[in-house]
């Protein structure tokens, strides 16, 4: 089995890395350390990473911080539900501030809020404790809290850029789409409804939530301590915001949410698109499926500028009927316009799931994997998994987190995991951390004429990563962020592979 990962990988060195510079101490250290689980962490860690494309806010803070911070706010928690609520805490609700002093309490709380110590039991599966998950500790922590933990940590492991998936202003989107129904049937026709949301005040509800986004950066920043002698490591790390649809709802609220996501975006650069969330094979979702890709459609016919990541093919046999396997993800990207695909799962269930393959390499649709998360939350992992057979079809690949805090997980970890089980090499690992910056949707042009073969724009082609930019390559880079992070992380690969010397036990 291994040796077929190795054919595969070994294609994608040939297409995919033909320009890399000659290994060096970093490659000769990484091949040293594959073996040995704990080496191999402790250097991934350290090693220059790009960004994470596919993280839930909500779901990336651990349950830890989250009871740290809902018992700062004074919140109140159920002992048995893990349920929690606002206070004055009657019986049986108890302070959350309990949890930090009874270790019994603290461990109930951790793992009915995570996957940490999860067996399934008939009735119960991952899937079904992971997603619950979320209606127990919603609400106890800040937006601001949560972000501030999550980009933190993103920074100690050297990342330089994060989306984060968020709602802003979900209820008053969702009472306005109710306000309009009153006046407005849903119907066929959405431009009718588009222009009653815009009429009723939508684009006043894009202010607030403009307002909110100053509101939360400006607290996180000031948890993460930046501008100060103790600013985290957090402080450099590039945010943006993916504003959440969820898919579950009725039609005319996910149109509502899709329509007031693209204008968010549109209007505030730090919000660069939307994604659809909730549970694929929830049976709204299921039912609405192409209806909901179809409005997506309409609404890149007047937005086509707007970035669309869906979640896509987060399914697999027995889940769901064979029958809802068949085209999720190329409807997300014929009719949703995704330019990248959540999950992607169940691509080879798809119908001609090999033309779907080479018109998302095409395309250059990119892919976020989220290896952990597929293992407990559909139970596809190892070769089971279409990880190596995207790569081998030359389509773009990340590696994300999904949900690190409920899963236990961190965004290195999930490095360490794609090496152990797929047998990565160093180009291999190299070209995945290029894509999340090739594919994110930060404003600017690109380093990379061409990311296949990672040839640079001719305004950098021949300068030296380890000079001070200077003449075209520095005008390039100060007027495209995308090309500017991209350039400090091959700077920062460039000293890693002087620093890897260092990165021994003795």
């Amino acid at each position: 089995m291994m040796r077929r990962y190795l054919l595969l990988l070994g294609f994608l060195t040939l297409v995919g890395c033909a320009s890399q510079p000659p290994n060096g101490s970093a490659s000769t250290r990484f091949a040293d350390y594959v073996a040995s689980p704990p080496l191999l962490r402790a250097f991934l860690y350290r090693m220059p990473k790009g960004g994470d494309l596919h993280n839930h806010l909500s779901g990336a803070a651990y349950a830890e911080a989250n009871i740290r911070a809902g018992a700062s706010r004074g919140m109140c928690v159920h002992p048995v539900a893990a349920t929690v609520g606002e206070p004055p805490c009657v019986a049986p609700m108890r302070p959350l501030s309990d949890a930090l002093r009874d270790a019994g309490l603290n461990k109930t709380l951790v793992n009915a809020w995570s996957m940490r110590d999860f067996i399934p039991t008939n009735g119960n599966s991952g899937h079904d404790h992971f997603f619950a998950a979320f209606s127990r500790f919603g609400g106890v922590a800040k937006p601001s809290d949560m972000a501030a933990e999550v980009v933190d940590r993103a920074g100690r492991q050297r990342m330089r850029y994060v989306e984060l998936m968020i709602t802003f202003q979900g209820k008053a989107v969702a009472d306005l789409t109710e306000k309009v129904l009153k006046t407005t049937p849903w119907t066929d026709n959405p431009a009718a409804f588009e222009a009653a949301l815009m009429a009723a005040g939508l684009p006043a509800v894009v202010e607030a939530a403009k307002r909110d986004i100053d509101s939360l950066e400006r607290q996180m920043r000031a948890n993460m301590g930046c501008g100060t002698a103790t600013a985290g490591s957090g402080c450099g790390v590039v945010v943006r915001w993916l504003q959440q649809v969820t898919r579950t709802s009725a039609r005319p609220r996910v149109f509502a949410a899709s329509l007031f996501g693209m204008l968010l975006a549109k209007a505030d650069q730090r919000v660069v698109g939307i994604d659809f969330v909730a549970p694929e094979d929830n049976p709204v979702a299921l039912a609405d499926y192409t209806a909901q890709m179809r409005m997506l459609d309409y609404l890149h016919g007047r937005m086509p500028q707007a970035n669309v990541s869906l979640h896509a093919g987060e399914l697999t046999l027995g889940l769901v009927r064979p029958e809802d396997l068949l085209f999720h993800i190329r409807q997300a990207v014929e009719l949703g316009h995704a330019k990248r695909i959540g999950h992607g799962v169940d691509v080879m269930y798809e119908e001609d799931a090999f033309g779907l393959l080479r018109d998302m390499a095409r395309r250059r649709v990119a892919v976020e994997v989220n290896l952990t998360s597929n293992a407990q939350i559909l139970g596809v992992s190892g070769a089971d998994h279409p990880f190596p057979v995207y790569l081998a079809a030359g389509v773009p690949v990340v590696l994300s987190t999904d949900d690190e805090g409920i899963e236990r997980i961190d965004r290195t970890h999930e490095l360490q995991r794609a090496v152990m089980t797929y047998g990565l090499g160093w180009d291999a690992l190299i070209a995945l951390e290029r894509n999340t910056l090739e594919y994110a949707f930060v404003t600017g042009a690109s380093l990379w004429a061409d990311p296949p073969t990672w040839r640079r724009v001719e305004a950098c082609a021949g300068a030296s990563v380890l000079e001070p930019e200077s003449g075209a390559c520095a005008a390039y880079l100060k007027t495209n962020l995308k090309a500017s992070l991209q350039w400090s992380l091959e700077r920062d690969l460039a000293l890693f592979d002087r620093e890897a010397d260092t990165l021994r036990p003795r």
